[in-house]
């Protein structure tokens, strides 16, 4: 193209060589794959008029070869040429020479060639990448011929030839589509073999609408959908089918399909089976998981022998489980780990291991534990169930008939084992808590105590050296009696020792022997757990130590360096210096640069130690108050980031600690978003005490977190613990915030009644406590709960008043917010005009402030307004822009919302097959609102499918959006009600 962007003229030639380029190196290209173009290199050229552009195809698609003026002819007018068609012909060979390179269009025995590289035109790429394609689906890499048909199909740019006119391009334009279609199924049955049936299944039914009578397609969606476990929707696309080709052509289905609706209703497992996916039968997976055995392990003796005896026997009547219990740091997993490498070679198939965290806040869940296992033993995560029963069923289905150690350490209790354990003989068990398993029924119970004085010894001496040892014997035995006896205990104080050439055992020894240097208690409970701690602790220099203890205080999975630093009140380089000292003293785990995490017992030890060493105690809370600090700061800023010229910062509690800052918006949601337990969990350890405002307000400053759906239920959570705080103490004004967090998590899970439960509270509190902010919420979101519970005047009133005193805090997003809202109530009243009008209002406000996020839930109500007005193209231009900024965003919800936004507006505008997988995105992808919303989304994807035609898959949504909805006489129950009695009686 010239500098001002226009086509290539005939002066603006550049000679191009017989490979197809220009002096420098320019690549000449073609394309018939949509309209008919030519470039060189980046510069487009002019192709003329329709006919121009019919005679250019032509000579494209003959390669090369000779095309004779009257074949030309032909092609461009078939039986009805012109009375000046060869003048024509030969008029616009020449326009186009001019146009294209010396040497590319070429007379030639009376008719016209043109030369160029086979791979200057789109469709011999397309062809290549196609031929590649079937070579590598021969030789067994599927994935690689999935990708080389994606390319392929991928240098489509709409109809080929497009626009182009003449009986030979309405020809090849046929062969063309048939051929497109030809490699869509290929691609869509490697995608089936390679498991991806759910993401195929929206795709799939797009192209089922558009050609109906194309039974290959029918037979990858019924597969698809039997495979994501949607077996009634599968059948019911036979039914369909089999109606449809008896209606148009008096026919049956193909043998294939009718088998296929035979091993569906006969639920062959083979059939759910991706191709990929081996049978188990066939290959057989040998997980080997166990952690490494320490080469130090010492006595143990009797247990060894004993447990070691049961696990031999495990091939016997029953299945064998072993439960070891005891203290923290009495040996408990290195007995365990050391048992299951002895009887290796009894578990042929494998052995299986996990942490479950017991000991922790947080232990590890059933159903996460089985899909782990369950992929261990070579089952793909497609054929894993969602249900806890469901994965534990197929867990023991697995280890039938193979004979697999299972070890189970750190248990929390009984509840917790119980769906982990196989249930055949031939597996066995062998598992580890601080608690007894008395209610575990059948189960081996172990006691394990500390080590005897003669073991304890022997540990302590492989550990340090028998020479140092021999030479300080009683030295050595009063350092493990002053470690208690506990193994953990030992092998810390000797890896110590081992470590420092200079100390002799007797300086550790008179160390130990301070008993101000330890807690008193050592023989019971987690006090002999803290006493093995001690060691490391007590040699700590001071700096260690106070951060040792105060990060201990932090609640949360982990925390960062940044977070960390706040803490300690230190520059970050400082933080790290200590923080890595702390780490190489294994007090603290590396849990990935720059983020750290202490062992749950280690964690119990830190705060026991800041409980009785931090002076003054108030160090402690202003510690986790420095934190509460960083973490509000940060989020608000994140806000401000997301929401330019919102007021609720201005009305933030104030923080002394400013927090990090962003370069730009994605930095700002990767923050958020890579903290989000970190900082539900600081929120929720402080609304339990002084700092209860800060934690209410790092909530709401963070109420992304709850609207992305990833982290609600520990928002939720934290939600609720402030508010049950605050209510106690009476504390009004974070009573009042902490119910407008309440309201909007039960908002986005369509839990309406008890988010009007919380809303109704809000105005009486913050009018209480002088607290203006949360009114305009109040009235927001309790005009968006009577709106969905159909209470229109009481949604008008709090819409209103939200409208009102938004702009009394010149809070111009919330005015923007409560504008689209009442712009969703006009719509609902069938106002439709006013609803645009407000719904646009609502857009030039946020235009105005720059915003992004909130602009898109404009741009969405706005898409909604203008589809209930028939304006479906304008609709779906709005829904689209809203869409592209909600993936963005990370507002996974909002994308499936907006997704069922537009499955209306396609079907609105008689585009079927597109809203039903539209209808299907909005499945995969959840909305706001709930179940309530998924009711309405599966009565769109009915009514979409039974418009073309599929009436039995649509009578199974409309039963499913039926089973959702709670009040039979709600309006969305009403309407599917009626849509199924139709059909009930056809």
């Amino acid at each position: 193209m010239d500098r001002d962007g226009g086509p290539r003229g005939a002066d603006q030639q550049a000679q191009v060589t017989p490979d197809g380029t220009d002096e420098a190196g320019t690549a000449l290209r073609f394309s018939v794959l949509g309209p008919v173009r030519a470039w060189l290199g980046s510069d487009g050229l002019s192709t003329g008029s329709p006919q121009q552009r019919a005679l250019l195809a032509a000579l494209l698609l003959r390669e090369g070869r000779t095309a004779t003026a009257g074949e030309l002819i032909d092609a461009l007018w078939g039986d009805d040429p012109p009375s000046q068609a060869l003048a024509a012909v030969r008029t616009y060979a020449s326009r186009l020479r001019k146009v294209l390179p010396p040497g590319v269009l070429v007379s030639e025995s009376g008719g016209y060639a043109l030369r160029a590289r086979p791979d200057a035109l789109d469709l011999g790429v397309a062809q290549e990448l196609a031929a590649d394609a079937e070579k590598s689906r021969a030789a067994g890499d599927r994935s690689q011929a999935r990708a080389l048909l994606n390319k392929s199909l991928g240098l489509w740019d709409g109809e080929a030839l497009a626009s182009v006119p003449g009986p030979y391009a309405e020809t090849q334009r046929t062969r063309l589509e048939e051929w497109r279609l030809q490699l869509t199924e290929t691609r869509l049955d490697l995608d089936l073999e390679l498991g991806c049936h759910a993401e195929a299944v929206s795709e799939l039914t797009a192209l089922t609408a558009a050609h109906p009578l194309r039974e290959r397609l029918r037979e990858l969606l019924m597969l698809a959908l039997y495979r994501s476990g949607r077996q009634a929707e599968a059948l019911a696309v036979y039914a369909d089918t089999r109606r449809l080709l008896a209606d148009e052509l008096g026919v049956d289905p193909r043998p294939e399909l009718a088998k296929l609706q035979h091993r569906i209703l006969q639920a062959d497992a083979e059939l759910a089976r991706p191709v990929e996916e081996p049978a188990p039968v066939h290959t057989v997976m040998r997980p080997a998981q166990l952690p490494a055995n320490v080469p130090d392990f010492t006595g143990r003796a009797s247990f060894v022998r004993e447990l070691g005896d049961r696990l031999a026997a495990a091939d016997g009547s029953v299945m064998a489980v072993s439960a070891l219990a005891g203290i923290g740091g009495v040996g408990k997993t290195t007995l365990a780990v050391h048992l299951a490498h002895e009887a290796r070679p009894h578990f042929p198939d494998g052995q299986l291991y996990v942490d479950l965290m017991g000991a922790g806040p947080r232990a590890a869940e059933p159903e996460t534990v089985l899909g782990a296992f369950l992929r261990a033993l070579g089952t793909p995560d497609t054929a894993i169930p969602d249900t806890l029963e469901e994965r534990s069923a197929l867990y023991r289905s697995t280890l039938d008939g193979r004979r697999i150690l299972v070890l189970l350490d750190n248990a929390r209790d009984a509840a917790q084992i119980r769906p982990l354990l196989p249930g055949t003989t031939g597996c066995a068990a062998l598992l580890t808590s601080r608690v007894r398993m008395v209610d575990l029924a059948g189960a081996h119970l172990v006691d394990l105590d500390v080590m005897s004085p003669e073991e304890a010894l022997q540990l302590f001496t492989r550990i340090v050296g028998e020479e140092r040892v021999t030479s300080e014997r009683k030295a050595a035995l009063d350092v493990v009696g002053a470690c208690g006896f506990l193994p953990l205990a030992i092998r810390i104080a000797a890896s110590r020792l081992a470590a420092r050439r200079t100390w002799t055992v007797s300086v550790l020894a008179a160390k130990l022997a301070d008993e101000r240097r330890r807690l008193d208690e050592l023989q019971a409970g987690d006090l002999a757990v803290k006493a093995t701690f001690e060691l490391g602790y007590g040699q700590l220099e001071p700096a260690q130590a106070r951060a040792f203890r105060l990060l201990g205080l932090v609640d949360g999975p982990d925390i960062s360096l940044a977070a960390a630093a706040a803490v300690l009140d230190l520059p970050q380089h400082a933080a790290e210096d200590v923080l890595e000292s702390l780490v190489d003293t294994s007090l603290v785990e590396s849990a990935a640069p720059g983020r750290y995490r202490y062992h749950d017992l280690v964690r119990l030890y830190a705060r026991s130690c800041a409980e009785r060493d931090e002076h003054p105690p108030a160090g402690r809370e202003a510690a986790l108050s420095r934190l509460l600090d960083f973490y509000l700061a940060t989020a608000a800023k994140v806000y401000a980031i997301e929401r330019p010229g919102d007021r609720l910062v201005d009305h933030l509690e104030p923080t002394a600690y400013e927090g990090l800052s962003f370069e730009d918006r994605h930095d700002a949601l990767d923050w958020l978003y890579t903290e989000a337990d970190c900082l539900l969990a600081c929120a929720q350890q402080g609304s339990r005490g002084a700092q209860l405002r800060k934690s209410v307000d790092l909530l709401w400053a963070a109420k992304d977190l709850a609207e992305s759906g990833a982290n609600s239920k520990q928002y939720e959570s934290a939600a609720l613990s402030a508010r049950e705080t605050a209510h106690a103490i009476e504390d009004k004004r974070a009573e009042g915030r902490a119910r407008t967090t309440l309201t909007n998590v039960y908002l986005v899970a369509g839990r309406y009644i008890e988010a009007d439960e919380e809303a109704r509270h809000i105005a009486p509190l913050a009018q209480a406590a002088q607290d203006s902010v949360p009114i305009f919420w109040a009235d927001n979101d309790r005009g968006i709960i009577a709106l969905m519970q159909g209470r229109y005047a009481e949604a008008e009133t709090h819409l209103l008043r939200a409208i009102e005193s938004s702009r009394a805090d010149r809070n111009r997003p919330g005015e923007a917010s409560a504008l689209c809202n009442l712009s969703r109530l006009q719509m609902s009243q069938g106002r439709t005009d006013r609803a645009i009008a407000l719904a646009q209002q609502g857009i030039d406000i946020y235009d105005q402030m720059g915003l992004t996020l909130r602009l898109a839930n404009a741009r969405y109500a706005l898409g909604a307004a203008l589809t209930q007005a028939g304006q479906h193209a304008e609709a779906l231009e709005q829904l689209n822009e809203a869409l592209v900024t909600f993936r963005k965003n990370r507002q996974r919800l909002w994308e499936g919302t907006t997704y069922f936004r537009m499955a209306e507006a396609h079907l609105a505008a008689g585009q079927q097959a597109q809203a039903a997988q539209n209808a299907e995105q909005a499945l995969a992808f959840g909305c706001i609102g709930g179940d309530h919303t998924r009711a309405r989304v599966l009565t769109v994807l009915g009514r979409a499918l039974k418009s073309i035609g599929e009436n039995d898959r649509a009578r199974v949504c409309w039963r499913e959006a039926l089973a959702l909805v709670a009040d039979e006489t709600a309006p969305e129950a009403v309407e599917v009600s009626g849509l199924l009695s139709p059909l009930s009686t056809a």
